[in-house]
């Protein structure tokens, strides 16, 4: 028994007063009762923190949570006394040590105890705070029918005596028939284009709905395959149940008592209007509603998936096999794993972005899961975790490509780009196998490793041309103009994509804002700039770490010193709960470099080396500046020697030792470093190509 079990107890509870109430919550404290997993625990407890905090954010501070950190959401949600001082302890409580489930470092499995204790007591409070809402919403609205049916007895009574009610009402009347019959002709003539899209768009919405399986009709005139009619249902039915976290499922005896409640003896007298009715007073989204059929010596086994509020047919399924009662199992078992995967899917993807919905190659649900416990353990930055999960799709289906891309994005944020670019090259070589939109993805993928931006470029330019209004795309050009230092070629594909967000009304994206800025700065056009940053306070409500940089630098470059050291003292605040400290000051060394104020920079980067002094990166970081900015070439050439007596092999710590030996003048030993910095290096580094051009101009003037 874990020593949190009474802890669980309690919220199993508590899961019995959700039930049906809050799905968001739902789903996530069933996923935690279920688990014994300390990690695990701690981190569907802050996804159940999540799930309450966004809520109390949209209905409590009216607006989105989008990507703001979680703490700034709780320290808003206190300074404006939404919620009470003891919930919001708890809130920081549970914050702070459910970190530990989401990052690689050693906790007390006894610090799970207080993280549940806390997440019980939100959850009692939210639970009462639901529920007072809900009573002031109901007296408002009867205030509100109260006084409007004050308001029409007065009307009615300060009509003209001289005209009848009748006679007053019948010119409207006509008029309002003539028009309900345009509008009534012209959906018609839409239904078909638009209504299964937007059924199936509403039961994406909703996450998880209901469904009843009918029994299925045997249409072959032959009785000895009537038995197999409640068979295929309950086959379905036990299949469907397997999946609670995405489908709510009508069990066989609540269904068939219905219809025998009906007097129904006879399957085939079950007509959909019939099936639809039964349906309905189960209080289901969809029913199946199939039949086995003979023709020579063929069998089929069919399933329609209605809508059970208009009877329109979502998706139609048939498995064909011989006419032999020993095959029936067999199509069954291939009849139901294609509902499942339908069904499965539909749910599953509503919370994938528009702009990876083509990436998502895979018609396996089990697949499709374990893609999203991969997705949500990167998002944690949990990535031995999140490959686990990755490497569990692939085997399942080996042709969902994306997932080997996300193996690959792992490898990268863990520093482990030769294994990286090992899975980029497993990508790439599937490209053939790919539909043309991911295989110009999984091009550009591979240019960014072993080609250039050109490369890139022509990539992109051909997803614009297969779809002009992908604002993904033009992102794309964008970063790979600037890693040209092309700003002026960059401004109209990222302005482009930023027309395209708001015309389209896609989510935003925080490195279309950080590169469109960017490249505003390095072309001067500060106002431009400084207009952007404010679009994105309201794109990303709260605190945008990469806008607040950048609204540091700019503030620094246009001489708003004042306004600069709020941005950096919020930059840091920020961070403090995210990064360690060397890797805070270091970011603010940054920010004065990017500035232009080279003394501040020198400043920070001493600081941050001095609290790791050991650090290669740390060391490389202040020998790179004191070369490049010829602050103190010799000191930085002495720096950079030690970063690569720790890593000999290091790119960036060959490069730093070139460009110090170029700027000495000893262009051949330069030439060496620099070559080999570039045959190492991880992507394509355009300063690494420009110092090894001059370094080669340089040599050759000197042979001549």
């Amino acid at each position: 028994m874990q020593i949190w079990s009474a802890e669980i107890k309690e919220l199993e509870s508590l899961y019995t007063l959700i039930k049906g109430r809050f799905p968001g919550l739902e789903k996530e404290l069933e996923q935690l009762i279920k688990f014994d997993d300390a990690n695990v625990i701690l981190i569907y407890s802050r996804r159940c923190l999540e799930v309450i905090v966004s809520d109390l954010c949209i209905n409590e501070l009216k607006r989105p949570r989008k990507t703001e950190p979680l703490k700034g959401i709780i320290d808003k949600l206190s300074h404006e006394d939404k919620v009470p001082s003891n919930i919001i302890a708890s809130m920081e409580g549970l914050n702070s040590l459910s970190t530990f489930g989401a990052h690689p470092k050693d906790f007390d499995p006894e610090q799970v105890k207080p993280v549940l204790s806390n997440l019980a007591i939100i959850i009692k409070w939210y639970l009462k705070h639901k529920d007072s809402q809900t009573i002031s919403k109901v007296k408002a609205e009867e205030k509100l029918t109260i006084g409007e049916i004050k308001v029409e007895e007065e009307k009615d009574e300060s009509k003209s005596p001289f005209i009848t009610k009748e006679n007053n009402r019948k010119p409207k009347v006509i008029l309002i028939l003539l028009l309900s019959g345009i509008l009534v002709a012209a959906a018609i003539i839409a239904y078909p284009k638009i209504f299964k899209r937007d059924t199936l768009e509403n039961l994406r919405s909703k996450g998880k709905f209901s469904i009843a399986v009918m029994p299925f009709q045997n249409m072959t005139n032959d009785s000895s395959w009537s038995i197999y009619q409640d068979v295929i249902q309950e086959n379905v039915i036990n299949y469907l149940t397997s999946f609670p976290d995405e489908l709510i499922v009508r069990q066989t005896e609540s269904i068939n008592n219905l219809i025998q409640s009906k007097g129904i003896t006879n399957y085939a007298s079950i007509t959909p209007n019939i099936a639809k009715t039964i349906s309905q007073k189960l209080n289901t989204d969809v029913f199946i509603y199939g039949s086995i059929q003979h023709a020579g010596t063929k069998l089929r086994v069919n399933a329609n998936l209605i809508d059970a509020k208009t009877e329109e047919i979502l998706k139609s399924f048939e498995i064909d096999g011989l006419y032999n009662e020993e095959i029936i199992f067999d199509i069954t078992d291939s009849l139901r794993k294609n509902i499942t995967d339908f069904l499965i899917l539909s749910v599953l993807r509503k919370d994938v972005a528009p702009f990876r919905q083509c990436l998502m190659t895979t018609n396996s649900s089990e697949a499709y899961r374990y893609f999203r416990y991969g997705e949500m353990a990167r998002e944690n930055r949990d990535f031995p975790t999140a490959r686990d999960w990755y490497f569990k799709a692939l085997s399942i289906d080996s042709n969902f490509f994306y997932v080997i891309r996300r193996i690959a994005q792992t490898y990268e944020r863990e520093g482990l780009f030769n294994i990286g670019k090992e899975w980029i090259l497993k990508y790439y070589g599937k490209r053939d196998q790919m539909p043309i939109g991911l295989r110009l993805r999984a091009c550009n993928n591979y240019a960014s490793y072993f080609e250039t931006p050109y490369e890139r470029i022509k990539y992109s330019r051909q997803l614009v041309e297969l779809d002009d209004q992908d604002a993904g795309s033009y992102i794309h050009l964008g970063d790979a103009y600037s890693s040209l230092n092309q700003y002026d070629k960059a401004i109209p594909e990222y302005e482009k994509s930023l027309e395209l967000h708001n015309k389209l009304g896609l989510e935003y994206r925080d490195n279309l804002y950080y590169g469109l800025g960017y490249a505003y700065h390095e072309t001067g056009q500060y106002r431009k700039e400084k207009k952007l940053y404010k679009k994105a306070e309201q794109a990303f409500p709260g605190d945008d770490i990469g806008i607040i940089y950048r609204q540091a630098i700019l503030s620094l470059s246009v001489g708003k010193t004042n306004a600069a050291d709020e941005y950096i003292k919020k930059f840091m605040a920020i961070c403090k709960n995210s990064y360690p400290e060397a890797s805070i000051t270091g970011g603010v060394a940054e920010i004065y470099r990017e500035a232009g104020i080279l003394d501040k920079a020198e400043e920070y980067y001493r600081q941050a080396l001095s609290l790791e002094p050991e650090n290669p990166a740390r060391i490389n970081n202040l020998a790179y500046f004191l070369i490049d900015k010829d602050r103190n070439i010799n000191e930085g050439l002495e720096l950079v020697d030690k970063s690569l007596e720790l890593n000999p092999e290091n790119h960036n710590y060959l490069h730093t030792k070139g460009w110090g030996l170029y700027k000495q003048g000893k262009y051949h030993e330069a030439l060496e470093l620099l070559g080999k910095s570039w045959e190492l290096k991880i992507y394509y580094d355009h300063q690494i190509y420009l110092h090894l051009e001059a370094t080669k101009k340089a040599v050759a003037s000197q042979n001549k």
